[in-house]
C-alpha cells in the first residue's frame, strides 16, 4: 500500500493539484466517482449486473479505481491509517453483526 500511496502523491504533486485536494473536495470526488460506478449498473437486475461486470470489466475496474484513489488520498491527507481503520471497522461490524444472528440476513444490526 505504501507504493500505491506514493504513486498517488507523485501523480497529484506533479500536476500541482494538492491545493485542490482538501478533505471536503476529496469526499465530494469520492461521491461523484461512486455515482459513476453506480451508473455502470443502473437499471440492471442482479444477474445482469454480474454479467455486466464481466463484459465491461475494464470500465468497471476504472470506476472502482477512481473511487479507491480518492479514498486512499483522503485517508492520507487526513492522517488516517486506512488499513488500521478497515480492520477496526471490521471488528466493530463483527460485534454488531454476530454470525449466529446475521447469517443469511440483510437486516440492519438494530433489527436482528
Amino acid at each position: 500500500m505504501d507504493e500505491v500511496i506514493e504513486r498517488i502523491r507523485r501523480f497529484r504533486d506533479e500536476r500541482d493539484w494538492k491545493q485542490f485536494h482538501d478533505p471536503k473536495s476529496l469526499a465530494v470526488s469520492i461521491a461523484i466517482e461512486a455515482a459513476e460506478l453506480l451508473e455502470e449498473f443502473q437499471w440492471k437486475t442482479a444477474e445482469e449486473s454480474r454479467q455486466h461486470a464481466i463484459d465491461k470489466r475494464e470500465a468497471v475496474s476504472d470506476e472502482i479505481a477512481d473511487v479507491a484513489i480518492y479514498l486512499i488520498e483522503l485517508a492520507d491527507v487526513t492522517g488516517i491509517d486506512l488499513e488500521a481503520a478497515i480492520l477496526s471497522k471490521l471488528e466493530k461490524n463483527a460485534r454488531k453483526y454476530p454470525v449466529e444472528k446475521s447469517r443469511g440476513k440483510s437486516a440492519k444490526y438494530n433489527e436482528l
